[in-house]
């Protein structure tokens, strides 16, 4: 587990089963229990706390990271890798994340 992979996670309801994008820092999937992600979804609102994927980057249709959604979850949950974000959609995710977060914005 890496940060800016994609998973499949088991969520409790009403999620389910629901792809995500691990954001929490690499040495924390080997010493904590619950991890940060962004869900993925198809429900695309093209705001500036999204970023697209798609069949590219694994995803078997279109579909957004949502980082206003950020959640914590239980490693375990984690179930499938599906594989890593290329280096440019992992740089858009985090400037999704600090827009969201009000990072870097006075």
């Amino acid at each position: 587990m890496r940060r800016g992979k994609v998973w499949w996670a088991d969520l409790p309801a009403p999620a389910g089963r629901r792809a995500v994008v691990l954001l929490s820092r690499n040495e924390a999937y080997t010493v904590r229990e619950l991890v940060t992600v962004a869900p993925i979804t198809t429900r695309a609102r093209r705001i500036p706390t999204e970023v697209p994927l798609g069949p590219a980057e694994g995803m078997p249709k279109a579909c957004v990271v949502n980082l206003d959604t950020l959640t914590t979850i239980p490693r375990r949950t984690l179930t499938q890798a599906i594989g890593p974000l290329p280096p440019e959609k992992l740089a858009a995710v985090e400037r999704a994340l600090m827009f969201a977060l009000g990072l870097g914005h006075r």
